[in-house]
């Protein structure tokens, strides 16, 4: 049975660090001890910062400025150019494609109570998915990159900035501690795409990290996102806002008081069968 559960973090709006990432997902198999190499080697405990986000509202920027996204031949998708292929699992600012034999679990924002992400595991690999705000004339992603991986190698770890399906990504070594004890690593992929306002990114953990047969079909999932990006100003970095399948945004009359939250973020989510 695979399930929809709901999972508790604390977040920030565009986080990079490296172990806050990946938090929270079953990956433990993944783990590769590195005593035999470098029984030495100090690892440092990963911090929950936050990225420094300086730059202004996009809301000034030329309407007419050329699409970020247009070099990318596929996916992932902005809404108003998505085509329409199989099923999606409507998440708010990203509408998700649904894999036979998927799990999905929504992240909690443990101080907000919000929706901070979204991760599907399928087939021993788990993918985690954020959206953020972007300017309308250029990508965020070259950036980012480079402040995952400053944040990686920080952190006693490895990066490698290569070319992949999406564009550029990182494949990183992130430093961890084995159940016995001694020093180990975790591969992760981090993966993004820029969009007209938006950017979205992936981290790629299990099996897909390592495996390129593996990899196939969470590297479908991410290439068939589509991205609501929605026309509220959001300065770059903020996060798009995620909400729970089949949950209603709210919609309140001008001047009426705010109602109660329909759920209890703390509490057990519903569970449903495996998509299939």
């Amino acid at each position: 049975m695979g399930l929809f559960r709901r999972g508790t973090r604390a977040s920030t709006a565009e986080d990079a660090t490296v172990e806050h990432a990946v938090e929270g997902q079953d990956v433990e198999n993944a783990v590769v001890d590195d005593s035999a190499v470098d029984p030495g080697a100090d690892v440092t405990e990963a911090d929950d910062t936050e990225a420094d986000d300086t730059e202004a509202d996009d809301t000034a920027a030329d309407d007419t400025a050329a699409d970020v996204s247009a070099e990318r031949p596929g996916g992932p998708w902005d809404v108003d150019d998505a085509p329409g292929a199989g099923p999606r699992v409507d998440l708010g600012a990203i509408l998700l494609p649904a894999v036979q034999g998927m799990e999905l679990r929504m992240e909690i924002d443990k101080a907000t109570g919000a929706v901070s992400a979204a991760a599907v595991s399928v087939e021993g690999s788990t993918l985690q998915i954020q959206a953020f705000a972007a300017p309308r004339t250029e990508g965020i992603w070259d950036d980012i990159r480079a402040e995952i991986a400053e944040s990686v190698i920080k952190q006693g770890g490895s990066a490698d900035d290569l070319p992949g399906p999406f564009g550029r990504e990182l494949l990183a070594r992130l430093p961890v501690r084995t159940a016995e004890g001694r020093t180990g690593h975790r591969p992760a992929r981090f993966i993004g795409a820029d969009g007209p306002r938006w950017f979205v990114r992936g981290v790629v953990t299990g099996k897909a990290a390592v495996d390129p047969a593996a990899a196939e079909v969470i590297e479908r999932i991410f290439s068939d996102i589509v991205v609501v990006r929605g026309t509220e100003a959001c300065a770059p970095r903020d996060l798009l806002p995620l909400r729970i399948p089949g949950e209603r945004p709210a919609i309140l009359p001008d001047a009426a008081e705010p109602s109660a939250p329909s759920f209890d973020p703390m509490s057990r989510g519903p569970e449903i069968t495996e998509i299939r």
